[in-house]
């Protein structure tokens, strides 16, 4: 077995509000900074794990981001891995 890294980055799709980058957004402007137009907030999952093969691995991570780390109606996932030395 192969150990790999890998990442999950979750957003919400651009036509989901999402109230936490807005309350940021609102928060910035009231502090004078007005320069921003849009303020998003999502979640950075990073996983170990082992496989066979860099393909494997990816197949493993998208599955378990798909049953677990994201909601597909609502959010995009992005997916990244890596094999790492031991």
């Amino acid at each position: 077995m192969k150990h790999f890294n890998a990442t999950a980055t979750v957003r919400f799709k651009k036509s989901v509000l999402e109230p936490q980058g807005k309350a940021i957004q609102l928060s910035l402007a009231e502090k004078g900074s007005h320069e921003f137009s849009l303020v998003r907030v999502g979640k950075y999952i990073e996983v170990e794990l082992e496989a066979v093969s860099l393909e494997e691995a990816k197949q493993k991570m998208e599955k378990i981001a798909g049953d677990m780390l994201y909601n597909d109606v609502m959010e995009t996932c992005e997916i990244h891995v890596q094999e790492v030395a031991i």
